[in-house]
C-alpha cells in the first residue's frame, strides 16, 4: 500500500490541521482587571505598576481574578479534542515501580518507592539486602488528596530515632516530626514553622535545625523572610524553648545551615546573605562550652566540609579554584591560611561524596559526569566506569560500608540504580527501571554552538532515530541559565510523549550556570545577564538553521529563573518561536527581593537599588516591564498558589499584562495549580495533569494532529 507523507510508524498520526481546524477553540473573553496607578521612581525614573494589587494573593479580589483565569484556561485546555487521549497515555507511560537508591540507618536499609501511580513515594525498609520490605512511612497518608508530601527525613546515628519534614501544599514552610523507629510513635510535640532547613542530630537527645521568623497572618506565602536562624532542639521540651546557637541580632545571615561530621564531633555552620558564597564555622562538640571558630569569615567563595578523621577537616572549596578543589586542615587552626590541597582543581567541575572511607570525585566534563575514586590520603585509586554518557549521582554512604549505590540516567537512558563494591570499584545493576522505553530507538547528542558574543556553549539534543531532519519537527528547547545551577542529563518520562511523535528535546547549558565552574555562572549575572538570554536565542536559531525545526515548530520552556529566561524571550525575541511555557518565573526584577527570600538572589540579578545604572539594566529586560503591544506566541503562563519562593504575583501581574497587550490571535493562558507551590512535592495526579496540558497546548497550536 503506497503511505502518504503523514502516516508513521505504528499508523501514529502526526499532520497538521489546516487553519481553519485550528481555530475551531473558542477562548473566552480574557479578564478585564482593573488598573491601579501606582508609581515607583527609581533614580529619577517614574515606573508605574498597574497591576501592583495582583502582589495581595490573599485579597478577594485577587482571588476572583485567578478563578476568572482558570476558568478561561481550562475551558480552552479541554476544547483540545485529544487531550484526554494524551491523559491516558501518559498515565500508562508514568504507570511502573519507581525505586530510589537504598541508604542504611542503624540495622536496617531504607528506600523510596512508588507503585506507580500513587501521589507520593512511600519510605521503606527491610534487614540487610534480602529482608523482607514493610511499609515505614506513607506519605500518602498524610492528607486525602496527596498535597502534603515527605521533605526529608534525618535519622540518629543507632537508627533509633528519626525526624522527618513536612510540606502542605507545596509551601517551603515545613513541620518537623519525631518518631522512635521502633515503633513509628510520635515524640515530642511537631515543630512548626520551619523553612529551608536541614537537620542534624547530636546523639538521641535533639538536632539542629533552621528558620525564620513567620511573617505576619496574611502574609505567610509572600512576606519578606530576611533572617534565617540556627536552633537546637532538645527532645522533651516545647519549640518555645529551643536554643538559639547561630543568627539574630549578633550574627544577622539570610542563609544558615548546620551538619554535623560523621562521628557528630564537629558542628560545621554555614552562613550566607546570597545564594552564591558563604562563611564557615566549626564547633568542636567533643568539648563541653567550646566556641564557635571562624573557619571563612567572607561571602566570596563556597566552602562545605566533606569529612574528617580525627581533628583533619577534609573541605570542598572553590576559593581560589573555581572548578573546585578538596584541603584538608586541622581543626585546631582551621582558617585558610592553613589549608592544604589534597585534590587539586581541574579543568572539569568538582563535586564530591565520602563513603567507606574514601573520596568520590564526581566531576562535570561538559555537563556529563565523570568520576574517580580517592582515598582519604588523596590517591586516585580508580576512575569509576560508567554505562554511557550521562549523569551519575549518589555515592554517599557511611565509614564502615564495604559498598554503596549510585544512579545513572541520561536523556535516553532510564534512571538504574547501580550498586558499587568500594574495595574492587565493580558496580553491578541493582534496580532497573520498568518504564516503557527502548534506548534504542533514540539517540542523544551534543553538539557546540556559536553564541552572539563568539563563545562556545554545549547543547544536548534528543530525537527518535531516522528523524529526517526537514525543519517540520516540533521541539521543546528547555533552559535555566542561573545561580550556578548545572543542567545535566536526566530522563523524564514526561517528554516520551514528545519522543514517541517525532519529536525533539534540546537542552543548552547557558552562561549563569555551573557547567564550567564559577566563570561559567559569573558570565551571566548581574550586568552580565544578556549573555544567559542571547545564549538560548543562539541556541533556536542553530536548531532552525540546522533543520531540527522552524519557527512554526519550535517551544520554548524553562522554571524559576528559567521562566524569568522564556519572559525574556517572549519580549525580546517574540518572532523565533511558536509556543512559550514560562513557569514559576521571576517577572518583576524591579521588586522580587520585596518577597520571601527573594532579596536572597541579588548575587545573580543585583536589584533596582543598587545604582543607576543597575536600575536601568534591569528595568531594560525585566519581562514585566518590558512587554509592548505586538504579537506574542502562543503562551501559557503557570505558576501556583502556594508557592513562597517565586511568589506567584510575579506570573499574575506579567500573565495579565501580556493578555492586555497581545495584538495577535494566539492564546495567553494563565494556568495556576492549587494547593502546589515552587514544584517540589506536588502529587503524581498533579505533575501528569500539568504536563498533559503542556503537551497538548504545545501540539495544538503548533497545528499537529494526535
Amino acid at each position: 500500500m503506497k503511505k502518504t507523507p503523514c502516516l508513521f510508524a505504528l499508523a501514529v498520526l502526526f499532520c497538521g490541521y489546516t487553519h481553519a481546524q485550528q481555530m475551531n477553540i473558542k477562548t473566552l473573553p480574557y479578564p478585564q482587571p482593573k488598573k491601579g496607578d501606582t508609581v515607583d521612581t527609581y533614580f529619577g525614573t517614574a515606573v508605574p505598576d498597574p497591576y501592583r494589587w495582583l502582589e495581595n494573593d490573599q485579597a478577594t479580589d485577587t482571588k476572583a481574578w485567578v478563578a476568572d483565569e482558570n476558568k478561561v484556561t481550562q475551558n480552552y485546555l479541554q476544547q483540545i479534542p485529544y487531550r484526554e487521549e494524551m491523559r491516558k497515555r501518559l498515565e500508562v507511560l508514568w504507570n511502573y515501580e519507581k525505586y530510589s537508591a537504598p541508604f542504611k540507618e542503624g540495622k536496617y536499609t531504607y528506600f523510596y518507592k512508588n507503585d506507580g501511580l500513587q501521589s507520593q513515594s512511600v519510605l521503606y525498609r527491610q534487614v540487610g539486602d534480602n529482608g523482607t520490605p514493610e511499609v515505614f512511612l506513607d506519605p500518602n497518608k498524610f492528607s486525602t488528596d496527596g498535597t502534603t508530601s515527605l521533605q526529608g527525613i534525618n535519622f540518629t546515628k543507632n537508627g533509633d530515632m528519626a525526624a522527618y519534614q513536612i510540606s502542605e501544599g507545596g509551601s517551603d514552610w515545613r513541620k518537623v516530626i519525631v518518631i522512635k523507629t521502633s515503633d513509628g510513635t510520635a515524640v515530642g510535640d511537631t515543630l512548626i514553622d520551619v523553612k529551608f532547613s536541614g537537620l542534624a542530630w547530636k546523639g538521641t537527645d535533639g538536632f539542629y535545625y533552621s528558620s525564620y521568623d513567620k511573617p505576619k497572618a496574611g502574609s505567610q506565602l509572600s512576606g519578606l523572610t530576611q533572617y534565617h536562624k540556627l536552633f537546637y532542639h532538645k527532645l522533651g521540651t516545647p519549640q518555645s524553648a529551643d536554643q538559639l546557637i547561630f543568627g539574630g541580632d549578633k550574627t544577622p545571615r539570610r542563609y544558615i545551615g548546620a551538619s554535623l561530621t560523621e562521628d557528630e564531633r564537629f558542628l560545621e555552620i554555614s552562613a550566607a546573605t546570597s545564594t552564591t558564597g558563604n562563611e564557615l564555622y566549626i564547633q568542636d562538640l567533643s568539648k563541653p562550652g567550646s566556641p564557635i571558630v571562624t573557619v571563612v569569615d567572607n561571602f566570596d567563595n563556597q566552602h562545605h566540609i566533606l569529612d574528617n578523621v580525627g581533628s583533619k577537616l577534609y573541605i570542598l572549596t572553590n576559593i581560589y579554584s573555581p572548578n573546585f578543589k578538596i584541603v584538608t586542615v586541622d581543626a585546631s587552626a582551621p582558617t585558610v591560611t592553613h589549608w592544604k590541597n589534597l585534590i587539586p582543581e581541574t579543568k572539569n567541575v568538582l563535586s564530591a561524596t565520602t563513603g567507606g572511607g574514601k573520596i568520590f570525585a564526581e566531576y562535570l566534563k561538559d555537563a556529563t559526569s565523570f568520576v574517580q575514586q580517592y582515598d582519604m590520603n588523596g590517591k586516585l585509586e580508580r576512575t569509576i566506569t560508567l554505562p554511557s554518557v550521562g549523569t551519575a549521582g549518589g555515592f554517599g554512604a557511611k565509614k564502615e560500608e564495604k559498598e554503596t549505590y549510585y544512579t545513572f540516567t541520561s536523556y535516553i537512558y532510564p534512571p538504574t540504580i547501580f550498586k558499587l563494591d568500594i574495595a574492587s570499584g565493580q558496580s553491578t545493576v541493582y534496580k532497573k527501571s520498568g518504564v516503557q522505553f527502548d534506548p534504542e530507538l533514540y539517540e542523544s547528542k551534543q553538539v557546540f554552538y556559536t553564541s552572539k558574543d563568539k563563545t562556545k556553549v554545549p547543547m544536548i539534543i534528543t530525537y527518535k532515530k531516522g528523524t529526517v531532519l526537514n525543519g517540520q519537527n516540533p521541539t521543546l528547547l528547555y533552559a535555566y541559565g542561573g545561580f550556578g545551577i548545572s543542567l545535566t542529563p536526566a530522563f523524564s518520562t514526561a517528554n516520551i510523549i514528545l519522543l514517541e511523535h517525532g519529536g525533539i528535546y534540546a537542552v543548552p547549558n547557558l552562561r549563569g550556570g555551573g557547567e564550567y565552574g564559577e566563570t561559567w555562572h559569573r558570565k551571566g549575572i548581574k550586568m552580565k545577564k544578556q549573555n544567559v538570554f542571547d545564549d538560548f536565542i543562539a541556541a533556536a536559531e542553530y536548531l532552525i538553521k540546522n533543520k531540527y525545526t522552524s519557527k512554526e515548530h519550535l517551544a520554548v520552556s524553562g522554571g524559576s529563573n528559567g521562566g524569568l529566561l522564556i519572559g525574556a524571550m517572549l519580549t525580546q525575541r517574540p518572532d523565533l518561536f511558536k509556543v512559550a511555557f514560562p513557569a514559576v518565573g521571576v517577572m518583576d526584577m524591579l521588586r522580587y527581593n520585596k518577597f520571601t527570600a527573594g532579596a536572597g538572589w541579588s548575587y545573580d540579578y543585583g536589584t533596582a537599588e543598587d545604582s543607576k545604572e543597575m536600575f536601568e539594566y534591569l528595568y531594560n529586560y525585566s519581562p514585566y516591564h518590558a512587554l509592548k503591544p505586538q504579537d506574542y506566541p502562543a503562551t501559557m503562563v503557570t505558576t501556583a498558589d502556594h508557592d513562597d519562593r517565586v511568589v506567584p504575583a510575579h506570573s499574575f501581574k506579567f500573565g495579565a499584562r501580556l493578555q492586555e497587550y497581545q495584538k495577535g490571535t494566539a492564546p495567553v493562558l494563565i494556568r495556576i495549580e492549587t494547593k502546589a507551590g515552587h514544584g517540589a512535592g506536588q502529587s503524581t495526579a498533579q505533575v501528569i495533569s500539568g504536563q498533559v496540558d503542556k503537551w497538548a497546548f504545545m501540539f495544538w497550536n503548533m497545528g499537529i494532529k494526535w
